[in-house]
């Protein structure tokens, strides 16, 4: 599972802790070559310094501002000179109640999870179009394929990263691109911290009691990363064995 990782430039956003983390602490053991991007800063150097991987390879960046996500991936190329893997990663999940019209937490979670996923397809996109390879990885949810009370906007968002991932799988085809959903299901993170409506979070918080680690993720990522070039491995979809919905 490990093979075809070594030496691959790997950008993640929301690096800074949870399934980007995870992802970052998996590639580096494997020889990826990364570059983080976040927007806790103090939080991402320590963990590029931790993985040996240098400060240079954290910049902060604030995926709803698509200069800063171009950035991102333009250093990387700078001091990698190419880019093999995008992992969008960075969301955030304030799930409520749609009666409770919170809306400020509908307009950042369209921002993060949807602009933010469509803004680093837009910075790999030319970069992996002119090296004939590339591989974008982005990440969705169980939320994506299914929806209850007080998760209408996040499943909206998430079932909107599956789209636009099925769309880029099929438009990429010229240009030997591969394309993965990674879709968790509970998985131990701040997600749940974000959460404001406390019926909403009193609920969430029953389902996170059955998270698994994010390291589930990580070797999710390794495993869509490991295949032969011929192997497009296009969703991933998994929760803890205990999880019903």
């Amino acid at each position: 599972m490990t093979q075809n990782i070594a030496n691959k430039v790997v950008v993640i956003t929301g690096a800074s802790s949870g399934l980007g983390e995870a992802a970052a602490r998996q590639l580096a053991s494997h020889g990826a070559k990364l570059t983080l991007g976040a927007r806790r800063v103090d939080r991402m150097r320590a963990l590029a310094s931790e993985l040996g991987i240098g400060e240079k390879a954290a910049l902060e960046t604030d995926v709803t501002d698509r200069d800063q996500v171009k950035r991102l991936v333009d250093h990387a190329v700078a001091l990698h000179g190419r880019i093999d893997v995008i992992i969008n990663n960075a969301g955030l999940m304030p799930s409520s109640l749609l009666e409770r019209l919170k809306v400020d937490e509908w307009d950042r979670m369209i921002d993060v999870n949807i602009k933010g996923v469509l803004y680093g397809i837009a910075a790999a996109l030319p970069y992996m179009q002119a090296q004939k390879s590339g591989h974008v990885i982005n990440v969705a949810s169980v939320a994506g394929h299914k929806v209850g009370p007080g998760g209408a906007v996040y499943s909206a968002t998430k079932h909107a990263v599956r789209v636009i991932s099925e769309g880029l799988r099929q438009e990429v085809k010229p240009y030997n691109i591969r394309t993965t959903i990674i879709s968790p299901g509970a998985v131990a993170t701040e997600l749940t911290h974000t959460i404001t409506d406390p019926q909403v979070k009193a609920g969430m918080d029953k389902t996170y009691e059955l998270a698994i680690p994010a390291d589930s993720f990580g070797r999710a990522v390794l495993f869509a990363m490991s295949q032969p070039d011929d192997v497009d491995i296009n969703e991933i979809l998994f929760r803890p064995t205990a999880q019903v919905y």
